[in-house]
């Protein structure tokens, strides 16, 4: 199989907004450097919370449609612009909180066959042939049924790559060390008077907190701090950004992360006690 050139970079998400949220700075920036950049979102999110009064009428389909607008004005945002569906729009639809009836729906993504989702990946594998996927761990950093599903989905289908033909040289986890995100909090609650929230998130909130020992990679995202905070933004139906915080529907601030973290699960590390390049150490790219 002949090579593509170029660094290409391919992320895994379960919703619109998780991309943002998670690698938006690294997107933004690797974007900006001139790698190629594919985002693969799972699902619409047909079952989010709506915080605007003024959308709270989209549900199901209408706000699936709605954040697939808002996906689209985000990557612009981050200068991406090779988005996919998995599947196709309306392949799978959302499937809510843990534990929730629309678990059970046949047309959930929680209840999609995993090789057959992943199949659907494997095809985007071909075509794009990363030398780096980027994903959720096991527990999809924080226990929702889409973004466990979406880890399980882009591992298989990663097996089902390198048995036809290309192996993707590096697999990340997210993940954010917990000092960075302990000292995130503390500097929140000096500002909080300062913000319109009024309440914090917890720590225990943020998706993918490791011990900073498990943590072998960080993307410096600064300079692409305005990109991400925009592509945020831009999800209006799910975030409310403030400044250097955020709020999800359930009105609780968090930090906004433009330095990123990441566990590589497969492949070889690159040099330093972390590794300030997702791409270090693989052949052929500079």
């Amino acid at each position: 199989m002949k090579d593509l050139p170029g660094r290409r970079l391919l992320l895994v998400h379960a919703h619109p907004d998780d991309e943002s949220i998670n690698n938006g700075a690294t997107m933004a920036r690797y974007a900006a450097e001139g790698a190629q950049v594919t985002l693969v979102t799972c699902t619409l999110g047909e079952r989010g919370e709506v915080i605007p009064p003024g959308l709270a009428h989209l549900s199901g389909a209408a706000l699936g449609r709605h954040r697939r607008r808002e996906l689209a004005e985000a990557m612009q945002a981050l200068g991406v612009r090779d988005v996919r569906l998995l599947g196709g729009a309306g392949r799978y639809s959302d499937s809510g909180m843990m534990g929730l009836p629309d678990n059970d729906d046949p047309a959930c993504f929680w209840r999609a066959d995993v090789d057959e989702a992943a199949a659907h990946l494997a095809e985007i594998i071909h075509e794009v042939r990363p030398q780096v996927l980027v994903t959720y761990d096991d527990d999809g950093g924080y226990g929702h049924p889409d973004h466990i599903q979406a880890h399980r989905v882009a591992m298989r289908a990663a097996g089902l790559a390198a048995e036809s033909g290309w192996t993707i040289p590096k697999i990340y986890w997210n993940r954010a060390p917990r000092t960075v995100v302990e000292d995130a909090f503390a500097r929140l609650r000096e500002d909080l008077p300062r913000t319109p929230f009024t309440k914090t998130a917890e720590v225990g909130d943020v998706p993918g907190v490791v011990p900073d020992e498990r943590v072998t990679t960080e993307i410096d995202g600064t300079a692409y701090a305005a990109a991400k905070a925009a592509a945020m933004r831009a999800h209006a139906t799910q975030i409310t950004v403030d400044g250097e915080y955020f709020v999800l529907s359930n009105d609780l601030a968090q930090p906004i992360l433009t330095t990123e973290y990441y566990e590589l699960v497969r492949g070889e590390r690159g040099p330093g006690a972390r590794e300030t390049d997702l791409f270090a150490g693989v052949e052929g790219v500079s």
